[in-house]
């Protein structure tokens, strides 16, 4: 995911130079102003927002900059928009491609736990649904963690955790029932008591802690 998004920052970074190249000078009543070709700055413009978003956070300093430089001022040109921009776009390309953005780290993150969960998929397909709910739960929990210190919550115990993170609203109440079922499942698999639980469930299990990373790590 990493070499993707890093792939797509210089891919974009290219599709600036293009448009910088269709710029034109123009008169009007007012005097000369330039343009570029705006159909494709506007396409630019999308795709930018959203890989900015993505890797650097919805709420980020880039995100905010690029957007607030991105409204027309008085007597502006498309030109200048797009000079005010991509200064933006490249700062946001520099610090993720410098490792400088906590993103980065969660990235990093979910790849590992994305190989541990598919270990656990194998595991529960040669039929050792115990130690599978055991990895998958490892997972959970490790995730818990690191959402506790992003915001700023103290490490405990999973449902301590759970508990703390669905209070700070980093997740609802519902989200916060469905980590008590699964944490059920793995203290289970932890203590032998493999009949307690199906190979469907915990592989439900695995899909469930899958989806959570998506929603709340990267």
């Amino acid at each position: 995911m990493i070499k993707k998004l890093s792939q797509r920052f210089d891919d974009l970074a290219e599709e600036a130079l293009r448009i910088a190249a269709t710029k034109v000078t123009k008169h009007g009543g007012y005097g000369n102003y330039d343009q570029v070709d705006e159909e494709i700055f506007d396409e630019w413009k999308v795709k930018a927002k959203s890989l900015i978003v993505k890797t650097c956070g919805n709420d980020s300093e880039h995100i905010n900059a690029f957007v607030k430089a991105e409204k027309p001022i008085t007597m502006d040109d498309s030109y200048s928009i797009f000079k005010r921009v991509k200064p933006v776009f490249m700062a946001a390309k520099n610090d993720f491609q410098g490792g400088f953005l906590t993103s980065v780290k969660n990235l990093v993150q979910a790849e590992l736990f994305d190989s541990e969960l598919e270990q656990a998929t194998e595991i529960l397909s040669s039929g050792y649904k115990g130690p599978a709910a055991v990895v998958a739960g490892v997972v959970l929990e490790t995730t818990l963690r690191d959402l506790c210190t992003d915001n700023s919550l103290p490490h405990g115990k999973l449902d301590k955790m759970n508990s703390d993170l669905a209070k700070a609203g980093v997740y609802n109440k519902l989200q916060q029932k469905r980590i008590t079922a699964l944490a059920d499942i793995r203290n289970s698999a932890a203590h032998g008591d493999w009949t307690s639980f199906s190979d469907d469930e915990v592989k439900e299990m695995i899909r469930d802690v899958e989806r959570f990373l998506s929603d709340h790590l990267v």
